[in-house]
C-alpha cells in the first residue's frame, strides 16, 4: 500500500490512529461545554443531550471547510512541511500528538475545563521550535505571522465572551417580563416549552459550530500526518490536474517580472531571486507534459514544495514597501497563488468522515467529568435558564465567527468565560467560585507552556531514534 515498508505502513497506521484519539478525546473533553446548560436545566436527559450533541458535531465537521486545517498546518516553518523524509515526518506528527493528549487526558482527569485547540497549538508550536533547533533547522522556528493571528483570536474569544455574556443577562434582565428563566431550575422537571426549545438551539449551535471549528483541527492534523509520511499520493489534490497550474503560474511569472529588482534591498532582492527560482523549477517540470500521466508520481510533492516556498517568499517581498506594484497586479497575483494554494491545501472525504466520527464518538463518553464543573463549580449558584441560554448563544456566536474567518476558537474557554460572565451579571464577582476559577486560569496559562515543552522534548527524542 502507498509502496511503503511494512514497518513505515504500521507507523502510519499508529499515527492516524493516534489522530483520532486525539479526536475522540476532544470529543469528550469539549462536549461537556455544548451539554452542561440543557443536563443541568432539566432540558434534555443527559444521554439524550450528548448524543444530539454528536450528532450536529459530526455534521459540523463536514460544513466547516478547511480554513481553520490549514491554518494549524501553517503554524509549522515552510521548511518542516517540505522534509521528504519519512521519519522525520513521522517524528514530528507524533511528538504533537502525543504532547496535546496527554495534556488533554489530565486536565480532563482533574475536571477542569482546559482548551483542546491550546493543546494542539502549543504542541504545533513545541515541535516547530524544537525543529530550529536541529543543524539543518535554518533557523525557521514557527510561522509567527500565523501564530499572533491564531493568539490575537484565542485570546480575544473568552474575553468577548465573558463581557457579552454580562450584556446579555442585562437586556434579557430588562426586556424579560417572566421571572421563571432567572430562578434554579426544578431538579425534576423540564423547563416551560419555549425555553426548553431555546436551550435546545442554542445546545444545537454550539455543537454545530465545535465540529465546525475544532473538526478542522483534527483535520489539519491527519493532512500533516499523510503528507510527512505518504508525500508523493498526498502533496496535491488528486481531484485536480497538476498540469491546470500553468496558468496561474504564468500570471505569477508576469507579475514577479515588473517588480523592479534594482529598487530592492539585498534581502528583497533575495527573495525576488528565490520566487525566481520556484516558478523556473514548476516550468522544468511541466515542460513538454500535455496529459497528467506523464507527470511521474514523484513530482507531485516537488510541485507542493515549490508551491509552498512561493507563496511564503512571495508574500515576504510583496510586503515590502520597496515593492511598486499596481493595485490590479497585486489583484491579479493574490487570485493566482490562492488557485495554487488550492491543489495543497485541500482533505480527502475519508479524512473528514474518520474525524467526523471520532469527535461524534469521543462527545458520548466521558463527558461527566466537566459538566459537573461547567454547571455547578465555575458560580457559587446552581445554572439557571437564562445563564444557560445567554452563555450558550455568545459562545455558538463567537466560535462561529472565528470558523468564518478561519480562525481557531477554543470552545472551552469561550463557554466557561461565557458561564462565569454570566455569574457576574447575576450578582456580582463574589457569585464566582474563586478556588475554581484558579484552577481553570492556571490550567489555561500552563497549557501552551507545558505542551510546547512536552512536544518539542518528544520531537527531539523522537528524531534522535529516527536518524
Amino acid at each position: 500500500m502507498f509502496g511503503l515498508e511494512p514497518h513505515v505502513l504500521l507507523l502510519l497506521g499508529i499515527c492516524l490512529l493516534a489522530a483520532c484519539a486525539f479526536e475522540f478525546v476532544n470529543g469528550f473533553h469539549d462536549t461537556a461545554n455544548a451539554v452542561a446548560t440543557v443536563i443541568y436545566t432539566n432540558t434534555l436527559r443527559p444521554w439524550a443531550a450528548v448524543v444530539w450533541s454528536a450528532f450536529w458535531n459530526f455534521i459540523g465537521v463536514f460544513s466547516g471547510g478547511i480554513a481553520v486545517a490549514m491554518g494549524i498546518v501553517y503554524l509549522l516553518p515552510v521548511e518542516s512541511l517540505i522534509d521528504q523524509n519519512v521519519y522525520h515526518g513521522i517524528a514530528m506528527v507524533g511528538a504533537l500528538i502525543v504532547g496535546a493528549i496527554i495534556w488533554n487526558v489530565g486536565t480532563w482527569y482533574y475536571g477542569l475545563p482546559s482548551s483542546s485547540s491550546h493543546a494542539l497549538i502549543g504542541s504545533i508550536l513545541g515541535v516547530g521550535i524544537a525543529f530550529s533547533l536541529l543543524p539543518n533547522g535554518q533557523g525557521a522556528a514557527v510561522n509567527w505571522g500565523k501564530a499572533g493571528e491564531t493568539g490575537i483570536a484565542l485570546l480575544v474569544g473568552p474575553l468577548l465572551g465573558f463581557s457579552l455574556t454580562i450584556g446579555m443577562m442585562f437586556m434579557l434582565k430588562r426586556f424579560v417580563k417572566s421571572k421563571t428563566i432567572f430562578k434554579e431550575p426544578h431538579k425534576r422537571k423540564p423547563p416551560p416549552l419555549w425555553i426548553r426549545l431555546i436551550l435546545i438551539v442554542t445546545c444545537t449551535l454550539v455543537s454545530f459550530f465545535h465540529g465546525s471549528n475544532d473538526g478542522q483541527k483534527g483535520v489539519g492534523l491527519i493532512m500533516l500526518i499523510l503528507i510527512g509520511i505518504v508525500p508523493t499520493y498526498f502533496a496535491l489534490d488528486q481531484k485536480k490536474n497538476p498540469l491546470d497550474l500553468r496558468d496561474s503560474l504564468n500570471k505569477v511569472e508576469y507579475v514577479m517580472s515588473r517588480v523592479n529588482a534594482a529598487e530592492l534591498s539585498p534581502a528583497d532582492q533575495k527573495l525576488l531571486t528565490e520566487v525566481k527560482a520556484q516558478t523556473d523549477d514548476l516550468d522544468r517540470i511541466f515542460a513538454g507534459k500535455t496529459r497528467v500521466e506523464e507527470l511521474p508520481q514523484q513530482t507531485r510533492f516537488e510541485i507542493r514544495r515549490d508551491i509552498l516556498l512561493l507563496s511564503n517568499r512571495a508574500k515576504k517581498l510583496l510586503g515590502s514597501d520597496k515593492v511598486s506594484l499596481s493595485t490590479e497586479d497585486r489583484s491579479v497575483y493574490d487570485k493566482s497563488i490562492t488557485n495554487m494554494k488550492s491543489f495543497t491545501d485541500y482533505a480527502p472525504f475519508w479524512v473528514l468522515l474518520i474525524v467526523s466520527l471520532s469527535l461524534g464518538l469521543g462527545t458520548m463518553i466521558g463527558w461527566q467529568r466537566i459538566v459537573t464543573t461547567i454547571g455547578e463549580r465555575i458560580g457559587k449558584e446552581h445554572l439557571t435558564y437564562a445563564q444557560g441560554a445567554s452563555s450558550e448563544l455568545v459562545a455558538a456566536s463567537m466560535i462561529g465567527i472565528s470558523t468564518g474567518f478561519g480562525l481557531p476558537s477554543s470552545t472551552t474557554h469561550v463557554l466557561s468565560s461565557a458561564i462565569a460572565g454570566s455569574m457576574v451579571a447575576n450578582r456580582g464577582v463574589k457569585n464566582l467560585n474563586p478556588q475554581m476559577v484558579r484552577n481553570i486560569a492556571l490550567a489555561w496559562v500552563l497549557t501552551l507552556p507545558v505542551t510546547m515543552c512536552l512536544s518539542g522534548g518528544l520531537f527531539l527524542l523522537f528524531r534522535a531514534l529516527m536518524d
